[in-house]
């Protein structure tokens, strides 16, 4: 019982960082710009991976993608990589996980499989909340480095909502995909249920005797 609970909820932590992770690798939030100085804050510009955009007090906005890929700096291409492998990784590790479920039939698959078989989707979910753990960190760290730099220019920005959803999500695939992995070591520790059965064989010494050898017998 605490092994399927373990693993429903293992699941459902999966299912809300992959809607989480999704989320954040779309937004374009992921940056806003800084108006600790401004007196008035009459406009207002943001960027996430794939847009930049600019809005007005008015609420018009208007966005415009990056009219670049190879132009655009590095550590913006290695967080789309990262993001999109932690998107694919984390449905993986749903759908894998889902199959390795206790209270899920496929056949005549044991549990003992079965078990394995959720494991594998935990380790994927492991895998997506480090990959997009990965590319939040990295960019806000960037965020933060350029705040900070007094060559960067008059133009500052701060974190945006899309990182503090992406690390929302990375925390919970890492919980769920921990849960995973500790229910398949729990499942091993669990007796298994029915009857036992005792047998006693009643073995009996036989006693064999050779016959003789004729000290006049002749080759």
């Amino acid at each position: 019982m605490v092994v399927m609970a373990m693993q429903i909820l293992g699941l459902l932590m999966g299912l809300v960082s992959w809607t989480l992770e999704l989320s954040s690798t779309s937004s374009h939030v992921w940056k806003v710009k800084s108006h600790a100085d401004a007196v008035t804050t009459s406009t207002w510009q943001f960027q996430g991976l794939w847009m930049h955009c600019a809005a007005t007090a008015v609420g018009a906005i208007q966005c415009h993608r990056y009219k670049t890929v190879l132009g655009l700096p590095g550590y913006i291409q290695a967080c789309r990589a990262l993001m999109i492998t932690s998107v694919l990784l984390g449905l993986f590790g749903v759908i894998i996980s889902l199959l390795g479920m206790k209270f899920i039939k496929i056949g005549h698959i044991s549990d003992h499989l079965k078990a394995k078989i959720a494991t594998f989707g935990g380790i994927m979910l492991l895998l997506s909340g480090a990959s997009s753990l990965t590319a939040v960190s990295w960019y806000a760290s960037q965020v933060i480095q350029d705040f900070y730099n007094p060559l960067g220019g008059s133009l500052k920005f701060e974190l945006g909502p899309g990182l503090y959803i992406g690390w929302g999500g990375a925390s919970l695939a890492i919980l769920g995909g921990a849960l995973l992995c500790g229910s398949c070591r729990g499942s091993s520790t669990e007796l298994p249920t029915g009857y036992d059965y005792t047998y006693s064989v009643n073995s009996q010494r036989q006693k064999i005797c050779a016959p003789a050898l004729s000290t006049n017998a002749y080759v």
